[in-house]
């Protein structure tokens, strides 16, 4: 609907769900909340514009999509499989106690497990075998799509693959956040708000501290709490960042909400600068 009425030239807002409060107060109707959701638009509460669908981001948040549900059945395979083998008979748990992982899967997608199903034993290596077919399978399907969402990368966000600590996984992650038209997130203060790095005061007394936001996309969040991550282990400047303020006094935990208040800097940055303008944000 929103990317029709783009489409026909008419403004389209995004309104949070009403306030909490005010929905035990008043009730929840259809047209209690589209007057809620009016009044928050008219009072300029609501000024967020949706994403846009039509460019290469959309592609990426395709091929995701499928990824994330193979790796699920292929994590979901794996185990079943460490179930069979953790009842199965003395003879066909040593034969692969010293296998693991994709290994374990091709050397019993390469058993011959016999044809007497009524035999347990038998019934056994067979189901195994299947499940290791079914693991081998996605696998690939899992490799394939990484060599597709590479090239998309590459292609259309070299500058954003090229930010230390960033790889395939999270990049498309983040790309997925900001959406086609990341000129929406107007400043980087938007963008730490919607990851959820924004830090909060957390002040009491004579203490004066921050913490890290609980809300906003903790997908994204995940993304840059791993891009943290590695720069802490194989970064320089981060970890001589990380020396100096442990001397200071900060926990682990506090230096780790600055380092992702910094990572949003750099990516919002490079979001904004070399993401290619998508068909309807031209067009308006």
């Amino acid at each position: 609907m929103a990317r029709e009425l783009r489409k026909a030239g008419i403004t389209v807002l995004e309104v949070n769900r009403p306030n909490r409060k005010n929905r035990r107060q008043h009730g929840k109707s259809d047209p209690l909340d589209a007057y809620s959701a009016a009044e928050a638009v008219l009072a300029e509460r609501a000024t967020a514009k949706p994403k846009d669908r039509d460019g290469f981001v959309e592609s990426v948040r395709a091929l995701r999509v499928v990824r994330s549900s193979a790796m699920k059945s292929r994590t979901q395979t794996i185990n079943q499989i460490t179930g069979l083998l953790t009842s199965a008979a003395e003879e066909i748990r040593s034969k692969y106690r010293s296998l693991h992982g994709r290994k374990l899967a091709r050397a019993l997608l390469g058993s011959r497990p016999g044809s007497n199903l009524s035999d347990p034993e038998t019934a056994t290596r067979y189901a195994l075998r299947l499940l290791g077919s079914r693991y081998e399978a996605l696998t690939m399907e899992i490799l394939q799509i990484d060599g597709h969402l590479n090239e998309l990368l590459k292609l259309h966000a070299p500058d954003l693959l090229g930010i230390h600590g960033v790889g395939t996984e999270v990049a498309g992650q983040l790309l997925i956040t900001a959406g086609d038209n990341p000129e929406r997130i107007g400043t980087e203060a938007a963008l730490a708000a919607l990851t959820g790095t924004a830090p909060l005061p957390a002040s009491s007394g004579k203490t004066n501290r921050h913490r890290l936001s609980r809300s906003g996309d903790r997908a994204a969040n995940s993304a840059i709490h791993r891009i943290v991550l590695v720069r802490m282990r194989h970064h320089e400047a981060t970890r001589a960042y990380v020396t100096k303020r442990t001397e200071e006094g900060l926990s682990k935990r506090e230096i780790i909400r600055c380092l992702k208040r910094y990572v949003v800097r750099e990516i919002h940055r490079t979001l904004i600068r070399h993401i290619p303008p998508t068909p309807a944000a031209i067009a308006r």
